[in-house]
């Protein structure tokens, strides 16, 4: 596997991997890299020739009292399990080469990221937005591969793709679970292990929300009940859980297909999201 950190030799890199016509599918992560990530780079490995995965903690996603600092990071370990994902090309900037000195450009995809995750962390998607912009021109894949987890971010990014007509097919990868249906997480890292054991309760009452909704029951009710049990299992706040339209991501008050249930809450210091379709 590559290892690269300069654009020059990233382009180099990138055409030799296109020769003959050849695919190659980027997954953009920010490293700390769990089985979740994984998966996507095998989704990347099946649907392209090539896998190109990217490894940037975006400074400009992150708010002035959150955790970039602190996020996890371990080049060595991510790049050696990459090697075992048999993954083509690692391309890891530095916050230099990817912001050099005058950057003054950044994507607003107004309105999808002004509710959710986007009224809590004012600024994060269009930071978020920003970076997938220039690591799809730095690339240039044929497609790239985001997690559901981030519903609100693949919306985002999709939409961006379509407006600025970028020649990528965006595919969103199936949601990674332990088995007691906590999405797997960087930020899991953080959880205690009575916080993890907890965390559980997260899930449950999302998928007891969903089921009740596709079964006919009251919007606003199956929503304040899927609140009321995350605080109940150890939760100590939540922040948002909404029913909203899987395109637009529109609050619905009554049930519509596309739907999906989004969802944000915080155990300790960990803030968790998570969504599930409603179906």
């Amino acid at each position: 596997m590559q290892i690269i950190r300069d654009i020059a030799t990233l382009h180099r890199a990138v055409a030799a991997l296109q020769q003959g016509g050849k695919s190659v599918a980027l997954v953009p992560t920010m490293g700390a890299l769990h089985d979740g990530h994984l998966s996507l780079v095998r989704m990347a490995r099946r649907v392209a020739d090539h896998a190109v995965v990217s490894i940037f903690v975006n400074p400009t996603q992150f708010g002035p009292n959150e955790d970039y600092a602190a996020y996890p990071r371990d080049e060595a370990r991510d790049a050696a399990r990459l090697v075992e994902e048999k993954t083509a090309l690692l391309w890891a900037p530095d916050v230099a080469v990817m912001y050099p000195d005058g950057h003054r450009t950044h994507i607003e995809v107004a309105g999808l990221g002004a509710d959710y995750c986007g009224a809590a962390r004012p600024g994060h998607f269009d930071g978020v937005a920003t970076v997938v912009a220039k690591l799809f021109n730095q690339v240039r894949p044929d497609i790239a591969i985001f997690g559901e987890k981030d519903w609100q971010q693949l919306a985002i990014i999709r939409r961006m793709a379509r407006d600025l007509d970028f020649a990528v097919d965006i595919l969103g990868a199936p949601i990674a679970r332990d088995a007691d249906g906590l999405a797997l997480s960087s930020r899991n890292a953080y959880l205690s292990p009575e916080q993890r054991a907890a965390a559980a309760a997260f899930p449950a009452a999302l998928k007891e929300a969903a089921a009740a909704i596709a079964g006919g029951a009251g919007v606003d009710t199956a929503l304040a009940k899927a609140q009321a049990d995350i605080i109940a299992g150890g939760f100590d706040s939540v922040h948002y859980v909404a029913l909203a339209d899987a395109d637009s991501l529109e609050r619905l008050a009554e049930y519509r297909r596309p739907a999906r249930l989004l969802a944000a809450a915080r155990i300790g210091k960990t803030r968790l999201i998570d969504n599930l379709a409603v179906e």
